[in-house]
């Protein structure tokens, strides 16, 4: 699958720092020692609906870890997914009359679109769950001839994962067994389903359906995967048994996050599946859970063809810590909108505040788990001190406007 276009990031004098990151397996901040080169792997959309601002503020958070380690001197190689066959896409395809297909395509366009407008750098890889089958389907039967996995009696064709092949299941999210069925369906499992033997045991492969597009899956039979393999398979081939960080909103924290890794570390062996599992918090709207069902999502696509600079909506998004859920609100933009404009005003005086201490606060800042408001506010005292008429430096705006695009991603 395509990917979108990349930019050309800045190089800064010197070399950034190490990178430390939240880890939600063990709840706490550590420090990312990528050796050699730096693996991480994001969980993309399922392309039923338009990028709306929950996905463009991930999207982000891993666009700020891929800078940071390129800024620290590292190779980075990332790789993302597009969930391009799953219960939701073929949900709304059929509600609107349209073929899924046509539907995947188009969101997937769309998301690219918003993606380069938010000069997010492209994954190395960027890959579709159907174009893939054969590989899951390959790590599926693997996973039933080693007794990980079993077939549902009820003749559908159904495998699922058996959690018990998984004794440390639950380290990542660190939830209580009633939790997670608290969870389970309402992200998409079904503890109910008959015949499992275990109810939060996670489907493999979903045997075909008369209704319902399938592939081969040779011994498996016709059918398709089930949404935590998929990514699983996708990392471990792209990107070795274990990687660096794994990373999406805290909504696939459970059950998806834990279930992939389960399945990485019982095909491969190797545990922990991630050094880092690294989580977005939610954006909501004027105090309230933004969401399809209640019909309040903002698009990233509705704002760009409203005429908002997509850097605003960036810095807006970058506002709040990463990890926090937080409310979008206009007030939120417009100041967003105020200090971009201020900040091309101070990129654009002739000098400005020696530019050395401005660019290793925001390196120090952004290397704390990505404390972005933190390294807005060293930004925003440069650009006053600038705007004051502090011209020490000529070289000094150059460096600023450097420093938050290559770091921050802004283009001023």
């Amino acid at each position: 699958m395509e990917s979108w276009a990349g930019h050309e990031v800045p190089r800064l004098p010197g070399t950034g720092e190490p990178l430390r990151l939240y880890d939600s397996a063990r709840q706490g901040v550590q420090p990312s020692r990528p050796e050699g080169s730096a693996t991480m792997y994001v969980c993309g959309i399922t392309p039923y609906d338009a990028t709306h601002l929950g996905h463009a503020a991930t999207m982000i958070t891993f666009d700020l870890v891929q800078r940071m380690w390129r800024d620290a001197g590292l190779t980075v190689r990332y790789v993302q997914n597009v969930t391009d066959i799953d219960d939701p896409l073929l949900e709304r395809a059929e509600r609107d009359g349209e073929d899924w297909k046509v539907l995947a395509m188009r969101e997937t366009a769309l998301f690219r679109e918003d993606m380069e407008a938010l000069r997010i750098i492209p994954p190395e890889h960027y890959v579709g769950a159907v174009e893939s089958i054969p590989d899951i389907a390959e790590k599926v039967l693997v996973l039933l001839k080693d007794g990980a996995a079993y077939r549902l009696d009820d003749g559908t064709g159904d495998v699922y994962f058996d959690i018990s092949a998984a004794p440390a299941f639950g380290y990542e999210s660190n939830l209580s067994r009633d939790e997670m069925l608290e969870i389970f369906p309402e992200r998409g499992g079904d503890p109910d389903r008959a015949g499992k033997r275990d109810r939060l045991d996670p489907l493999l492969w979903r045997g075909a359906r008369e209704s319902e597009p399938s592939w081969p899956g040779g011994e498996l039979g016709p059918g398709r995967p089930g949404w935590h393999i998929e990514c699983a398979v996708i990392a471990l081939n792209l990107l070795g048994d274990r990687i660096s960080v794994q990373g999406g909103g805290n909504d696939l924290l459970f059950p998806h996050h834990e279930c992939s890794a389960a399945h990485a570390e019982r095909l491969t062996g190797e545990a922990p599946f991630a050094d880092h599992y690294v989580h977005a918090g939610m954006i909501g709207l004027d105090g309230e859970k933004m969401s399809k069902s209640r019909g309040n999502l903002v698009f990233v696509s509705r704002l760009r063809a409203d005429r908002v600079d997509p850097m605003a909506v960036r810095l807006a998004l970058m506002s709040g810590h990463y990890r926090t859920d937080r409310s979008w609100t206009h007030e939120l933009l417009a100041t967003a909108e105020d200090r971009l404009a201020r900040w091309r005003r101070a990129a654009a005086a002739p000098a400005g505040p020696a530019g050395d201490e401005l660019l290793a606060g925001v390196r120090a800042r952004l290397a704390d788990d990505l404390d972005t408001a933190g390294a807005i506010a060293v930004a925003d005292a440069w650009a006053d001190q600038a705007l004051a008429g502090v011209a020490d430096d000529a070289g000094a705006p150059r460096l600023f406007a450097d420093t938050v695009d290559a770091l921050l991603g802004i283009r001023l």
